[in-house]
């Protein structure tokens, strides 16, 4: 690695295992400095550990659940207090798949608490903090479902356009104060969700989920396969980094051409 993030601390939420681990494993390895949350305490603990013994990295584990805005609150002074927090990387999200017609309005309700209200909780609370200290950076893990609409899986993209949207506004609005706001987006990422996804989906179309699952991979135009955790997390990292200082409120797709087709 090259340390392209010497120097910098980062907050990284939903950081206990899949794409969060991912980032806050690359953005160790580049130097960085990292604050982890998760709701899962246990797991949260384990990974700051590993990432320790491996990279060295100064790391504080703080478990609490975004969609809770007193949470956040606590979460965001505890970040400080060990030191001024140059990257957010609004990670922690949820999916749940179904028909259009057959979401529960409360499955609308739990999606966008985890993937709109968390990120906004987040971003809000930090925003002041980094203007304050003159500038700062953001990266929100949205999705390609974020762009664009895809069958039983409505409440999940209508959450996801959300992030798109927000990351594009309040881009605009923070750029007088040096603060860059980016997404990610990402196709089906290998990775505990992307499995439970296509369990879903098979589920709600009556198909054999390993021969669901072959079919997506396999028109997939660059590489016949989902995308790995550590591809999502170097974008991250470019992100973060200084090499992307006139970058801001773009929503950059990872999908190896998948939605071109």
């Amino acid at each position: 690695m090259t340390a392209r993030l010497a120097g910098k601390t980062a907050l990284i939420t939903g950081a206990s295992r899949g794409i969060g681990r991912a980032i806050a494993e690359a953005f160790a390895a580049e130097g960085a400095d990292l604050v982890i949350n998760a709701r899962d305490a246990h797991a949260l603990q384990s990974c700051a550990g590993q990432l320790r013994s491996t990279h060295g990295s100064t790391v504080t584990a703080i478990a609490a659940d975004v969609t809770a805005r007193d949470a956040v609150a606590q979460l965001v002074e505890q970040a400080w207090q060990a030191g001024p927090v140059d990257v957010l990387v609004n990670n922690a999200g949820a999916y749940r798949a179904a028909p259009f017609i057959e979401y529960a309005p409360q499955d609308f309700r739990d999606l966008f608490e985890v993937n709109v209200f968390g990120v906004i909780h987040l971003t809000q609370l930090m925003l002041p903090k980094m203007i304050a200290r003159g500038g700062g950076n953001i990266v929100n893990v949205a999705s390609t479902a974020g762009k664009w609409g895809s069958r039983n899986q409505s409440a999940y993209n209508m959450s996801k356009h959300a992030v798109v949207g927000m990351t594009r506004c309040v881009a605009l609005e923070m750029a007088p104060h040096g603060i860059r706001v980016n997404a990610v987006c990402p196709w089906l990422v290998d990775t505990d969700l992307a499995d439970g996804a296509v369990s879903e989906h098979a589920a709600i179309v009556n198909a054999d989920e390993s021969a669901l699952k072959s079919a997506m991979v396999g028109s997939v135009p660059l590489h016949d396969r989902f995308i790995r955790t550590d591809e999502v997390a170097g974008l991250a990292v470019y992100l973060a980094s200084d090499e992307a200082s006139y970058v801001t409120g773009q929503s950059w797709t990872i999908d190896g051409g998948y939605t071109m087709v």
